[in-house]
Parts: structure tokens; C-alpha cells; sequence
């Protein structure tokens, strides 16, 4: 009986260790997946080449980071949304050139034809 109570308790605090804060291996790399995909769209929002967004973030899973990119990418192109340049620097990252026209009329400006 006692044997019984103690497996039945040790199976149920087994059962609850996410509330005990061991998280389990599928829940990582969910979390890893959702944060690279975040670092890639926010890379590509602010106007970074891919190969720029790998080398800021060494630590991120490269694929992650790559579908992140790329469904922003679409988006912005889809909507005729142009990057946001970045303010700040952090770590010596060299910001982009300002731009000399306003974002609203830059957007607004046909493309050029290919011929």
C-alpha cells in the first residue's frame, strides 16, 4: 500500500515538471525555433542582409533565423513596406546611411521598369 502511495505521488510530480521549471526537450526548441524566427524578422525589418543578421547573432539556429527573414521579406514586399532604419547601435554595428527623402514618398515612387 505504502509502495503503491509513493509510486503514485512520484508519478504525478513527474507529470508536473514544467510547473517545477524543467522545461522538456520539445519546449526548448520550440522556444530556440520562435526566437531565431524573431531575430530573422526583425533583420529583415530593419533592411540587414542575411549574412549580416548570422554574424550579429551567433548564438540563434541559422535556419530559424532564415524563415524568419524570409517570411518578412514577403510580407514587406506583399505590403510595399520599406525597411525601418535603426537608431541605435550596440557592439560597434555601424548604422545604415539616412535616407534624404521622407519614407511615406519614397514608397510612394514607381519602380523603374526592366528591359
Amino acid at each position: 500500500m505504502r509502495c503503491s502511495l509513493s509510486l503514485l505521488l512520484l508519478c504525478a510530480l513527474l507529470a508536473s515538471c514544467d510547473q517545477l521549471g524543467i522545461e522538456s526537450t520539445s519546449s526548448v526548441a520550440a522556444r530556440k525555433d520562435a526566437d531565431g524566427k524573431a531575430i530573422g524578422g526583425a533583420c529583415r525589418h530593419a533592411g540587414r542582409a542575411i549574412e549580416d543578421c548570422y554574424s550579429l547573432n551567433k548564438r540563434a539556429e541559422k535556419a530559424a533565423v532564415y524563415a524568419g527573414w524570409r517570411e518578412m521579406n514577403e510580407y514587406m514586399r506583399d505590403n510595399q513596406l520599406v525597411s525601418v532604419l535603426p537608431a541605435l547601435t550596440t557592439g560597434g554595428v555601424a548604422n545604415m546611411p539616412v535616407r534624404e527623402e521622407p519614407v511615406a514618398e519614397a514608397s510612394l515612387k514607381p519602380r523603374p521598369r526592366a528591359r
